[in-house]
């Protein structure tokens, strides 16, 4: 087997991503042109998305990293939303693409258009959650677009997984859909809250940070595999656990935080960017496969199932944002409005429906067969209108999002209040730590020379002075804080002190094994001194 094919795939994807990073473009629409570019290159092998790969492999790891770093006290605060969107709203567009591509294209069963329906419901989780943290949405929007994308595919595979039992004449009707529904949805939440609690005692019990962080890359195809096994959603489980995990993630060592935020990060930045590559690249198989459906017509198949969707989510979410608002006493007094910005947040949530690699992935795991050996009615078509579905929602919404989140606009997080509370918090938790440190040192097994309890005391009182001084004044020469100025010269220092080992390394007078000694106890202080902000 050839593996410079993946080599260059993931190679060429991270590369786009990173110069995506220094352009106003989105990396999701950006990768997804080049993978259109380049899928008509000579000599470039033709790379088909296999589900059996796309869905068990990489959606898990891409739905547990965005689920840990989603806030299980938000979300819960935001369930009608996010239920009305991400069960409600992928049900509904369903139905309505299905009935529509059914009245549009001659000769598509019903329940084969419920398929295509189906396929193109649910919005991309990764597309939202990249797209939205480039933005700066306001938390709430953020908040609802991630939920929303946790677990919409849970419920867009399991219509998928009734309407396609309709096609081949296995459906027992309704009462067999609703019950395979619950049972899908049901299952997959309970295998996650049965493996959430072992995983984590596990997690907290494993003596070494590098074998925490590989039961961490294990954990998210433990849950899928698990649920899939007892035909449950695999999706809604790990989603579960990782929500559970991220919650309580303040209960690992120090050592494996540090370790599995810069494991996670790599991870999710490669995966997310051969995805999108990878549906850039499906462009020529896509086609190959159109057969019939050529020209005009496809064009304007097309150009109805894209506009359709993106009507749909409209039709959905304006009545569903307000509409339980004028009904209900409960939810005008309990819940946040989502008209805080006079509709302009349930404008924005709308627009933001980019479609996405589970689309394509689920597409691509039709069957080309029917049981008694029928093609699969209209199934080329099917996939060519999920990838020109997926394609015109990255281009067209990923592109004008920033446009109109500016011209509505929507004020990005407030800076100043967010830094306030965050001040306000050290503040607390710094007494709390000056208060434990005086009992400790009345205690004579605790005793230190006055130097080294003062310096105990400084290094609190600088990290609660330190946020306090971003809200202060700044070097009128260098528009820093003191606290930005103190970072940068230790930075400084530290710098000095690591050529003068490597220095010495290079004489010969310390060998490498001391080198890197050296070198990890200044970066653990260089990371102490100065905190880089998250990309």
């Amino acid at each position: 087997m050839d593996a410079l094919p993946l080599v260059w795939l993931v190679a060429g994807s991270a590369v786009v991503a990173g110069i995506a990073r220094r352009t106003p473009v989105p990396a999701p629409l950006l990768l997804v042109v080049v993978g259109l570019a380049v899928s008509y290159l000579p000599g470039v092998p033709p790379y088909g998305l296999d589900p059996h790969i796309v869905l068990p492999l990489l959606l898990p790891p891409l739905l547990y990293t965005a689920a840990v770093d989603s806030s299980y006290l938000d979300l819960r605060a935001n369930a009608r939303p996010v239920a009305m969107l991400s069960i409600g709203y992928v049900l509904f567009a369903t139905l309505v693409v299905g009935w529509v591509a059914y009245l549009l294209v001659p000769g598509l069963p019903l329940s084969a258009a419920l398929v295509l329906g189906a396929v193109v419901a649910p919005p991309d989780a990764v597309a939202a959650t990249a797209i939205a943290r480039r933005l700066r949405l306001p938390g709430r929007i953020t908040t609802i677009l991630q939920g929303e994308s946790l677990v919409n595919d849970a419920t867009a595979i399991t219509a998928y997984k009734v309407a396609l039992a309709a096609v081949v004449g296995e459906s027992a009707g309704w009462a067999g859909g609703i019950a395979e529904f619950l049972l899908a949805s049901v299952g997959g939440v309970g295998v996650g809250l049965l493996l959430m609690v072992p995983l984590h005692w596990l997690r907290t019990h494993l003596s070494s940070a590098l074998l925490q962080n590989t039961l961490s890359l294990l954990i998210p195809f433990v849950a899928y595999a698990a649920a899939e096994r007892v035909h449950a959603s695999g999706v809604l489980a790990v989603v579960v656990v990782a929500l559970y995990l991220g919650h309580r993630n303040w209960q690992v060592d120090f050592a494996t935080r540090l370790q599995e935020e810069a494991v996670w990060k790599m991870v999710a930045f490669v995966l997310e960017s051969v995805v999108f590559a990878l549906i850039g690249l499906q462009l020529p198989v896509v086609l190959e496969g159109l057969g019939a459906y050529q020209g005009a017509d496809a064009a304007w198949y097309a150009l109805a199932v894209f506009l359709v969707v993106v009507a749909a989510r409209f039709v959905w979410v304006l009545p569903a944002a307000f509409v339980p608002r004028l009904l209900s006493r409960r939810s005008r007094t309990r819940v946040p409005a989502p008209d805080d910005l006079s509709g302009k947040s349930a404008v924005v949530v709308g627009w933001a429906g980019m479609r996405g690699v589970v689309s394509l992935a689920v597409a691509f795991s039709i069957p080309l067969a029917l049981e008694g050996g029928e093609p699969f009615p209209a199934r080329n078509l099917i996939l060519f209108l999920t990838f020109t579905t997926v394609i015109g929602t990255l281009a067209v919404q990923g592109l004008t999002l920033p446009v109109l989140i500016r011209v509505l606009r929507l004020p990005p997080p407030d800076a100043q209040q967010q830094t306030l509370m965050e001040a306000q918090a050290q503040n607390t938790a710094s007494l709390a730590a000056e208060s434990r440190l005086d009992e400790l040192l009345e205690d004579p097994r605790n005793a230190l020379p006055k130097p080294l309890a003062d310096r105990l005391r400084t290094v609190l009182e600088r990290r609660r002075n330190a946020v306090w001084e971003r809200l202060g004044a700044v070097n009128a020469e260098t528009g820093e804080s003191a606290d930005d100025t103190y970072r940068r010269l230790s930075r400084e220092m530290i710098e000095a002190e690591r050529e003068v080992f490597v220095d010495l390394r290079d004489k010969r007078r310390i060998d490498d094994e001391m080198l890197r000694t050296l070198l990890r106890r200044l970066d653990l202080e260089e990371a102490a001194a100065y905190r880089e902000s998250a990309d």
